[in-house]
């Protein structure tokens, strides 16, 4: 299989765990569209009915396309379910998540989650985090002096992404790419330490979220379920 067929595959399987009436969390990026767009088929064709929070913009207007039904966090109060994506996951199950630059959003539903699915194909999957260059959001204010900051603690060095013409996210905040040289052995205190830094809004480390991963190997697709999960 190709990767955008593992992608496609992945996505679809998640949509198992789906039940009717839930209260899903819809996450962002390449592989999980495809999730939506098979919930999306799901809906139209009366097998369930749900309601769905969007973790950007790009989402929303996916879900809205095929009819998926969406609602807040405010009028929900928690999720049943969150699948959505990543760039990296470990043996603990931790994440780097941020690629699309979604990552604020992504935690604020997953935080607001009973469980989380991570789609993935294999290239996801390591042993140690860092190799995928770590997302974190920052506020636009003196930036450079956040970013100087991140870089004292990042051994690769620090990178505003789009450079010259920098990236915004949905919030109007930056991404600072950080580069730990696949050497994330304790994801944890690391994200306590970038978040204490003044300026960041969030950082692309999700540890004792993910609860599953469905991942689309190069003759499979396998579910992965942590131990002592939500999902055990």
């Amino acid at each position: 299989m190709d990767t955008d067929e593992k992608k496609r595959l992945a996505g679809i399987e998640a949509c198992r765990w789906v039940r009717d009436g839930m209260s899903l969390g819809l996450g962002t990026g390449s592989t999980v569209s495809h999730t939506i767009i098979e919930l999306g088929r799901m809906v139209s064709e009366g097998e369930i009915s749900v309601v769905g929070v969007p973790t950007s913009v790009a989402t929303r207007d996916l879900a809205q396309t095929l009819g998926i039904p969406l609602t807040t966090l405010s009028e929900v109060g928690s999720l049943d379910l969150v699948i959505d994506g990543t760039d990296e996951f470990d043996p603990k199950f931790c994440l780097i998540k941020g690629g699309g630059g979604a990552l604020t959003r992504e935690k604020i539903v997953a935080q607001s989650s009973k469980a989380m699915i991570v789609v993935a194909d294999e290239r996801k999957q390591v042993d140690v985090l860092g190799k995928f260059h770590l997302p974190v959001e920052i506020l636009q204010f003196e930036w450079r002096a956040t970013s100087a900051r991140l870089a004292e603690i990042c051994p690769g060095g620090v990178a505003l992404r789009g450079g010259e013409n920098p990236f915004q996210t949905d919030n109007g905040g930056y991404i600072i790419d950080c580069d730990f040289g696949g050497a994330i052995d304790d994801p944890r205190t690391l994200e306590s330490e970038i978040l204490s830094i003044a300026g960041v809004v969030e950082v692309g480390l999700f540890c004792d979220m993910c609860d599953a991963v469905i991942l689309a190997g190069e003759d499979r697709v396998e579910t992965l379920v942590k131990n002592g999960g939500r999902l055990g």
